[in-house]
């Protein structure tokens, strides 16, 4: 029996002034899939390893964008989805992401690549919509295409990969409650007020140029969300004195990873990343709160082919 083995990266999105348009890639966890042909039509899943998931494909990110791309190409084939599923649901760091990316990608390959893996967003949107209700792609376009994706638009899609600098480093620290993304997105207003958009539009914009011109500096001062931290840092314990903390340990800046409750930290080089996630980590230490710690370069490569 045919067997394709995937790597599903996890993500950061939203980057503090980016809510819904940025995301990079992280380079050190994320979840394995494996992908067989199965004689009868539609989609099967499988559990192997990890939380408790639905396994009926209409109740499963993965199944759901899977189910996706077979109906784009009118396809009768069947298959057999296997998830090692290692990022925990509710972290902050893209885990229904990363199964809504390796079920297209996956699938793709088993069925001899039709589509590009740019083609593919829309199919991993899909699957992202059943769990946070909103078919968003900050998170899934750097978990196909790595690096750091800025999302245009959405009518019509359009996601454009973005320059990492080479220095740049990740630091995330993932405090053990669960945070849901429906009810992280429960909070947000509906409105914002021209002062506070102008700032984040101005934000938005010098974080791009700092990407590209390498200026460190000034990415460190666009990384200011003045629209959706605010109301959601309440939802996430110590969170204030983890993100004082980090700018104290030199990050260049540090938000709130996705809808929460995973905090990252942007950083110029590895030794500083270190420094940062360990002093995080020393705030929950002192509130008594487990952690999970992740130092990444951003990743050049989204999801891809293990063997």
């Amino acid at each position: 029996m045919e067997k394709i083995s995937v790597f599903c990266p996890a993500t950061v999105a939203n980057i503090s002034c980016g809510f819904d348009v940025l995301g990079l890639c992280l380079d050190t966890t994320g979840d394995l899939m494996h992908f067989y042909h199965k004689d009868t039509p539609g989609v099967e899943i499988i559990i192997k390893h990890g939380p408790k998931l639905p396994t009926l494909p209409e109740e499963n990110v993965a199944g759901v964008a899977a189910t996706a791309l077979l109906k784009a190409l009118r396809s009768d084939k069947g298959v057999i989805i296997e998830i090692e599923k290692k990022i925990k649901p509710g972290s902050g760091i893209g885990s229904s992401a990363a199964s809504a990316a390796g079920a297209v990608y996956g699938v793709n390959q088993l069925l001899g690549a039709p589509f590009s893996t740019q083609e593919l967003i829309p199919f991993a949107m899909a699957g992202e919509a059943l769990s946070s209700g909103v078919p968003h792609a900050d998170n899934v376009a750097p978990a196909l295409l790595g690096g750091i994706t800025l999302v245009r638009s959405y009518d019509p899609l359009e996601v454009i990969p973005l320059h990492v600098p080479e220095e740049l480093f990740v630091a995330v620290i993932h405090p053990q409650i669960e945070l849901k993304t429906s009810d992280s997105r429960s909070v947000l207003k509906q409105q914002v007020s021209m002062k506070k958009a102008i700032r984040q539009w101005g934000n938005l914009g010098a974080l791009v140029s700092a990407l590209y011109t390498e200026n460190y500096d000034l990415l460190g001062r666009s990384l200011v969300d003045e629209i959706v931290e605010p109301l959601r840092s309440p939802l996430i314990p110590g969170y204030k004195k983890a993100k004082s903390a980090a700018l104290a340990s030199g990050a260049l800046g540090s938000g709130i990873s996705g809808s929460g409750p995973s905090i990252f930290a942007l950083c110029r080089g590895e030794e500083i990343a270190k420094n940062t996630a360990a002093a995080m980590n020393a705030v929950y230490g002192e509130l008594k709160v487990a952690t999970e710690l992740h130092i990444s370069k951003v990743a050049s490569r989204g999801t891809r082919l293990i063997s």
